[in-house]
């Protein structure tokens, strides 16, 4: 069976996590590959949510393994609190169900720390980060001063990193005007503990991946975040701090980039955004408002209100191009019943310049308006729906024009939030390897 790869294809917080659960049906291994603890993918199962932020969404399925890639950074005691909490839940009774890759990045507490201060001193100019150290220990990890998983495993070694490392983050939170009153000591030892829960989970999950493929199995890669998020390819500098397109599945996991078969990208039938940053589709009116509403946007790490807007196919497109994707998944389309019209953004346009596809300046990309194509909407309910011709003829039209000119086929549509409310078209598991 094909390996597949699934991926944000707007700003995040598209509904990947409803359709990995979904696709690890037909996996033996779900992957989260980069990202840490700013994601939350929300699952709902019989009526049951669930919200993840660090161990793939498969892992609610008995007997699948589920791994925490290389590219992931970790927060030792977000994971441990993840751990206890799915096993109090009768999840992950067996401990070989997860994999945490020795070499993942530790989110320390000084990098929460740093995270904070530095978004409070740039004021108006913030990126919109969530808090949690992410962007700080990725900077730790390419000026190759970081701490690794691996090291909360080695006393020795992890009390010599943290006294090394310790000092200079002092010092940049003092000249931020902030302080860290963490005593070293309770530090240590609060981490050594951490590492002894992990220790059952680290592997050499590359090595664990290479054997898995050999012998056969398929393997699920889980993106956190979204394309235009993404440090290289996206709206910079208002990203996040890893690549969340489908060619990092392979950096980011320890696999040869042959290994991937199937980039499935995930769009909601609207658009949102959190934090700051470019977004010429936004609705600041109150169709945005009703479109947060209805759609329940509000982040699941962090509770705050997303920003909403109609759906942009120059995005869209674009997440096709750098992703390579092969099938589009649209979520959320229930929520757009009851609007009389629905608005595609077909083009930019910025003072006399028109666009019709999205401009790699961010500074032309601030001052673009949105170009609009007006469709019929519907009133029918959606939730009951399970096949493509039980859609209302105004929202299989709407699909269509999403999927004529964004240059994909759509493979899905998500019509609630249950695993079971779903309309499936193409099953990329069964499709052969390329």
């Amino acid at each position: 069976m094909p390996n597949v790869v699934v991926i944000g294809a707007q700003w995040g917080d598209e509904g990947k996590g409803k359709f990995v659960d979904l696709l690890t049906q037909q996996a033996d291994v779900v992957v989260r590959f980069q990202g840490g603890n700013n994601a939350g993918h929300t699952v709902v199962v019989g009526g049951e949510k669930t919200v993840l932020h660090l161990i793939p969404s498969g892992i609610l399925h008995p007997g699948k393994a589920c791994v925490i890639g290389n590219g992931v950074v970790v927060d030792p005691e977000v994971l441990a609190d993840e751990i206890a909490e799915l096993k109090a839940r009768g999840f992950l009774k067996d401990d070989e169900q997860l994999v945490l890759s020795l070499d993942a990045h530790v989110i320390m507490p000084w990098h929460k720390a740093l995270d904070i201060a530095r978004e409070n001193r740039m004021g108006a100019g913030k990126i919109g980060t969530t808090g949690r150290g992410i962007g700080p220990t990725y900077e730790d990890k390419v000026a190759r001063r970081g701490l690794r998983i691996r090291d909360l495993l080695d006393e020795a070694r992890l009390a010599r990193k943290v006294k090394e490392r310790l000092a200079s983050a002092r010092e940049e939170l003092a000249r931020l005007g902030a302080s860290f009153d963490v005593e070293e000591a309770a530090l240590l030892k609060k981490h050594i503990d951490l590492g002894r829960t992990l220790a059952p989970y680290a592997k050499d999950a590359s090595l664990w991946l290479h054997r898995a493929i050999k012998s056969g199995k398929s393997l699920l890669f889980e993106g956190a975040q979204g394309t235009l998020l993404d440090v290289d390819h996206g709206t910079y500098p208002f990203v996040t701090s890893s690549n969340t397109v489908a060619g990092n599945a392979a950096c980011g996991s320890g696999v040869g980039p042959t290994a991937l078969d199937r980039i499935i990208g995930i769009s909601k039938a609207y658009s949102t955004r959190v934090g700051s940053g470019p977004y010429p589709s936004e609705l600041m009116e109150a169709t945005g408002d009703r479109l947060r509403q209805v759609g329940g946007e509000y982040g699941a790490t962090t509770g705050r209100p997303r920003r909403t807007g109609w759906i942009d196919v120059l995005a869209l497109r674009y997440a096709v191009r750098v992703n390579g994707l092969d099938g589009l998944a649209i979520t959320k389309l229930d929520v757009l019943t009851g609007f009389p019209e629905i608005k595609i953004a077909i083009g930019y346009k910025c003072g006399e310049r028109n666009f019709d596809e999205m401009p790699s300046d961010l500074e032309t990309l601030e001052r673009c308006e949105a170009v609009y194509e007006t469709l019929p909407g519907w009133t029918e309910k959606l939730e009951g729906v399970r096949r493509w011709d039980e859609l209302p003829k105004a929202a299989r039209t709407y699909l269509e024009r999403v999927a004529q000119l964004a240059g994909v086929k759509i493979v899905a549509v998500s019509v609630g939030a249950d695993r079971g409310e779903t309309i499936v078209l193409e099953n990329p598991f069964q499709v052969p390897r390329r």
